[in-house]
């Protein structure tokens, strides 16, 4: 189902209400835009160069130029064993900030308008984009734990606990998408989403222990690091990875966070979505 064949409610109509559309149909949509977006990707490839080239570039430059410094020279190993699960939690950001300016692009290029006059819910236009993003998280974090893999990394966990990793990086990002869909429906441009989301991603990333242990950094800086979603993601993630270390509690607080924030920023979304002009 792509936006030319859709039917086309009478007109002075707005579309169907969330509530009017049973679970069945809504489905229906979620999976024709779905199919949409796949081949939208199919005909311009290069949408997936960052989550091809993104996992590669930033475990080489690690790895090689900062882990002897972090974890010491000639301990590049032991690196790659704390600096994979940690990333792991990055792709999901870094994936999530490209929603936010894909969603405005269709604005401007007036797509989102055409799916605002059809008889679907809402929603699905926003859950179809989430699903296919998710996609490109799962193929980004294929990629960084394939080359970390050749970098060496082992894994000590089971096979459940691995699955568990990745489920549970996938769940905070799809939670992260929700917070730039509805930045990308707030700011006029896509540079303004991107603009504004490295403002947030940055410190978010680096005061975190994604790359490096907590317990130097200066105290004000390490109490961050503790309430810090992405440092609890990661330890979970290195947790599960490693087969050390406690995982229910930083567990716990990744999907407590992602909870929170889709149910605060989907609802905002979607209204913003029906309401932008």
């Amino acid at each position: 189902m792509s936006a030319a064949t859709m039917t086309v409610p009478p007109v002075g109509t707005t579309g169907a209400d969330e509530g009017r559309i049973g679970l069945r149909a809504n489905l229906r949509h979620i999976g024709a835009l779905v199919r949409r977006n796949l081949v939208q990707i199919k005909h311009d490839p290069e949408t997936l160069f960052d989550a091809v080239l993104m996992p590669v570039i930033f475990i080489l430059l690690f790895v090689y130029v900062f882990g002897g410094a972090i974890a010491g020279k000639g301990n590049q190993h032991a690196y790659v064993q704390y600096l994979v699960p940690g990333m792991m939690a990055m792709m999901g950001m870094n994936i999530a900030m490209a929603v936010g300016s894909g969603v405005n692009e269709d604005f401007r290029k007036g797509v989102m308008d055409r799916f605002r006059t059809m008889p679907i819910a809402r929603s699905s236009v926003l859950i179809a984009k989430i699903v296919v993003e998710l996609g490109r998280m799962l193929l980004a974090i294929s990629i960084l734990l394939g080359m970390g893999f050749l970098l060496g990394l082992e894994i000590h966990g089971s096979l459940l606990e691995f699955a568990t990793a990745i489920a549970l990086s996938a769940v905070f990002g799809a939670a992260l998408m929700w917070i730039f869909i509805l930045l990308g429906l707030s700011v006029k441009t896509p540079q303004a989403v991107q603009g504004m989301a490295m403002l947030v991603l940055m410190p978010l990333q680096f005061g975190s222990s994604i790359f490096a242990p907590t317990q130097q950094m200066p105290g004000w800086l390490e109490a961050f690091t503790k309430v810090n979603p992405l440092s609890n993601l990661a330890d979970a993630a290195r947790a599960l990875l490693n087969g050390q270390g406690a995982v229910a509690h930083p567990a716990l607080i990744t999907l407590g966070w992602a909870v929170a924030i889709t149910a605060i920023t989907m609802p905002l979304a979607v209204r913003k979505f029906r309401t932008k002009t």
